[in-house]
């Protein structure tokens, strides 16, 4: 099996997970078309969508850049047509863009509440919605959303309410997707890691360099998607996957070099939220 040829439209996709995902499929020749705001560079963050396409041509992939933003329906709606226009149609969605804010209720500004539901829950469901009708022609369908599982332990719904409903709502947006595609044969699963990821999102919102240190590599979230995608639609679908059981499904045993730092034991890395 293999993505040579398949065509992923993500949402974000300039740095971090998204970026690894893209360079993944890319080794296979595949085609990524990436719909993200970073036109021009962020003072503190590494990487634009213009960055990201020519890593992805590098590594062996065909890249299309679509500047937007996920909370635009005519962004999204421009998107879609774009690529369908440059690579014939769309095989795969990924629901990479999210926003992360862990203030408690109390100290969550209504307007990054609104950002969370409007990126997170409403730019998964709408780009998902808007790629459906080519995903149906598509031989190998697939929607991933990198989201939890529904954990509803107080511990995770009380500990942020405002962002756990943002995720649990990329969530449930993938698994009625899952639901109502079924006889479309569109395959709709989510993937989360059972350790926290070095991103720049960890290191800023999470724990700083400290936080880094325990962690995976983008990497690992990238094979994992990788084994996903690559599994034909009928087989999967409807479910909360982990990145670590997906792996150890593939036959991946050792997950040592994955840390970020080389040479961290498995048992000090930083559990990540949800599980």
């Amino acid at each position: 099996m293999s993505l040579a040829g398949k065509t992923i439209l993500m949402s974000g996709g300039s740095r971090g997970i998204g970026l690894a995902i893209a360079l993944r499929a890319a080794r296979d020749g595949a085609n990524i078309a990436l719909l993200a705001k970073t036109d021009t560079p962020h003072p503190k963050l590494e990487g634009t969508v213009h960055t990201a396409a020519e890593q992805i041509r590098a590594a062996g992939g065909q890249a299309l850049p679509l500047v937007g933003d996920v909370r635009n329906d005519d962004d999204i709606m421009a998107a879609v047509l774009k690529t369908q226009g440059e690579f014939g149609g769309i095989d795969i969605v990924v629901n990479n863009a999210s926003v992360i804010d862990l203030s408690g209720s109390l100290d969550l500004p209504a307007k990054k509440y609104d950002l969370m539901q409007d990126v997170n829950v409403r730019g998964t469901f709408m780009l998902s919605r808007a790629a459906v009708p080519m995903l149906k022609d598509a031989e190998n369908p697939h929607i991933l959303s990198l989201s939890p599982p529904l954990n509803l332990s107080p511990r995770w719904l009380g500990a942020h309410t405002g962002y756990t409903l943002a995720k649990y709502g990329m969530t449930m947006a993938t698994l009625g997707m899952a639901a109502e595609f079924a006889d479309d044969g569109i395959a709709a699963n989510t993937l989360w890691p059972a350790t926290t990821i070095a991103t720049a999102a960890v290191q800023f919102a999470l724990g700083g360099d400290r936080m880094m240190k325990v962690s995976r590599t983008p990497e690992i979230y990238a094979d994992a998607a990788y084994e996903v995608l690559i599994r034909p639609a009928s087989e999967r679908s409807g479910q909360t996957l982990i990145v670590e059981d997906v792996l150890a499904e593939a036959g991946v045993t050792d997950f040592s070099g994955y840390a970020a730092v080389p040479g961290t034991p498995d048992s000090e890395l930083f559990p990540d939220i949800f599980l």
